[in-house]
C-alpha cells in the first residue's frame, strides 16, 4: 500500500474512533456561523453585509488631492470652535434680551469678552492661516451669520470695520456670506462628512469641555 494511502486510511480510522460526544462537539451549533446567502444557478454562496465606504476624491490629480486632505484636517481641527462660536453666540442673544439697559449689556459683553479671551486666545492664535479661514466660514455656517456682522452686534461697528480691514490683508473677507453650493462647496461637503461620523460625537465632546471653561460653575 503507498504510503499515502496509508495516512489516508490511518486518518479515517481515527476519525471513525473518536467517541460520539466529541463528535457531536465537532458539529454543535455553538460552533456554527450562521451567514446570509444567495442562490445562483442552483448553487449557493454565503454573502455578509460590509460597512458602508465611501470613495472619495475620486478621479483627482495628486496636487487635487493633497489640498483636500489639508482642507479635511483643518475642518476636523477647527469645527469644534465654531461648534463653540454657535452656541456661545445663542446663549449671549438670550442673556441680551433679557436686559434692560444699554450699561447692563455692554457691562455683560465685556465680561463675555474677558471670559473667552482668557480662555481661547492662545489656543486661537496657534491656528495657521488657512486654518483661520477655515473657521471663519463655519462660525459663519453655525451662526447664520458672517463674522462681521457678529463683531458688529457684538463689538460696534468701529471693531468691525477694524477686523474687516486685518481680514483683507490676510486675503479674507469677514463680510462674505457662507456659500456651501459654491465657494465653500469643499468645506460643506466636509463638514458633512464629519457630521455624519463617530467623529462628530467627539467633537461635541470638545464643546462641551470648551464650554465649562467658559462657565466654570
Amino acid at each position: 500500500m503507498p504510503q499515502s494511502l496509508r495516512y489516508y486510511v490511518l486518518l479515517l480510522f481515527l476519525t471513525a474512533s473518536l467517541p460520539h460526544s466529541v463528535m457531536a462537539q465537532a458539529l454543535s451549533a455553538n460552533d456554527t456561523i450562521r451567514l446570509g446567502g444567495v442562490e445562483v444557478a442552483g448553487a449557493h454562496y454565503p454573502f455578509i453585509f460590509l460597512p458602508e465606504c465611501t470613495i472619495r476624491d475620486k478621479g483627482l490629480d495628486a496636487d487635487e488631492i493633497k489640498r483636500l486632505n489639508t482642507l479635511r484636517v483643518n475642518v476636523f481641527y477647527v469645527y469644534r470652535y465654531a461648534l463653540l462660536a454657535g452656541t456661545v453666540f445663542k446663549e449671549i442673544n438670550q442673556d441680551m434680551d433679557k436686559l434692560d439697559t444699554r450699561k447692563d449689556r455692554k457691562q455683560y459683553l465685556k465680561k463675555v469678552d474677558n471670559q473667552l479671551d482668557e480662555c481661547f486666545k492662545k489656543p486661537l492664535k496657534n491656528l495657521s492661516i488657512e486654518q483661520g479661514h477655515v473657521l471663519i466660514r463655519l462660525i459663519n455656517r453655525q451662526t447664520g451669520k458672517s463674522c462681521y456682522k457678529i463683531i458688529r452686534e457684538l463689538k460696534g461697528d468701529v471693531s468691525a470695520v477694524l477686523w474687516q480691514s486685518v481680514g483683507i490683508v490676510f486675503n479674507n473677507n469677514l463680510r462674505k456670506e457662507y456659500d456651501p453650493t459654491g465657494d465653500d462647496k469643499d468645506i460643506e461637503r466636509i463638514t458633512q462628512e464629519l457630521e455624519a461620523s463617530a467623529g462628530y460625537g467627539y467633537q461635541l465632546y470638545l464643546q462641551n469641555e470648551m464650554l465649562k471653561k467658559v462657565h466654570p460653575n
